[in-house]
């Protein structure tokens, strides 16, 4: 078996060295790969370094104040804001998919101009966003600054990357879960949230994760929607997100390493959302085998 491998490996080599051109794409696709994973642990490094020593018991109490400038409101604010969010944008997003794959027919123009709008809307820079909540949900609603108003405009952002990925993961669905269960007499709506919802839950999983990833490091947007008011808040008060609450001392200048600690907290978060979206999505995997 080793001798297999080995002569494997050689034949290769002598196959990159025949061709100079492949054996110099594959230098550049190392070398590549080698610096994208360089850098993420480098920024990471960078961030344990400088924040972790500025960790203090201080930084997680529940009332904030300009000694301690706590940042567990703002993290309450993340996790409210992400929920409002997720229960604005999840059934929309989702809905949107399960019409354009399951129901919309092949070739049907309004198919082509729902995912021809859902990509401009991925393209629209956060700050039009918060613009947009701001002259909308803020002023013409008589919202003003509040989660709320941060989260409705959230919603709008999130919602195209839960569409087309909910959207892939259906389409990947294969066709015989359908017939299946058509043959067994089930019905249109029973087989889509029975069957075929089930099998693509890793999928949907997924963009929901991404959402939430974009929801949690969202500054622009909130700054002109949310506000910047420190403490907790409620759905209809103005408060900051963690990410918010990072951008502000740091912007001040008077609380450089409290905002290096809050920068630690906010990848751990991250990290954690990462690690439970694998872990959730590997469960779902062992259950349909």
């Amino acid at each position: 078996m080793l001798t297999i491998n080995r002569l494997s490996v050689r034949d290769r080599i002598r196959a990159y060295l025949r061709h100079p051109g492949s054996f110099l794409l594959l230098l550049l696709v190392a070398a590549a790969a080698v610096v994208t994973v360089a850098t993420l642990l480098f920024l990471i490094g960078y961030i344990l370094v400088k924040g972790v020593p500025n960790l203090t018991p201080e930084l997680f109490s529940f009332i904030y104040n300009s000694d301690n400038v706590s940042m567990m409101p703002a993290i309450l604010n993340t996790i409210e804001t992400a929920a409002v969010t997720l229960a604005l944008s999840v059934p929309f997003g989702v809905g949107a998919a399960v019409y354009l794959v399951e129901y919309a027919k092949k070739g049907n123009r309004l198919v082509g101009l729902v995912r021809i709008t859902a990509e401009t809307l991925t393209g629209i820079p956060s700050i039009i966003y918060g613009l947009f909540g701001m002259l909308f949900f803020g002023t013409a609603l008589h919202w003003g600054y509040s989660i709320l108003t941060g989260a409705a405009t959230l919603a709008i952002m999130v919602l195209p990357t839960i569409m087309r990925t909910t959207e892939e993961a259906l389409l990947c669905v294969p066709d015989s879960y359908r017939e299946g269960s058509f043959g067994l007499g089930a019905g249109k709506l029973r087989t889509i949230f029975r069957i075929v919802l089930p099998a693509a839950a890793p999928g949907i999983l997924s963009g929901i994760i991404l959402a939430v990833g974009r929801i949690v490091g969202e500054t622009a947007a909130l700054i002109y929607t949310a506000g910047t008011v420190a403490g907790m808040a409620g759905l209809t008060d103005s408060g900051r997100t963690l990410a918010i609450h990072m951008y502000v001392l740091s912007n001040e200048g008077l609380h450089k390493n409290e905002a290096n600690a809050t920068a630690v907290v906010l990848l751990v978060i991250v990290l954690l959302i990462d690690a439970v979206s694998s872990w959730v999505a590997k469960r779902f995997e062992a259950q349909k085998q």
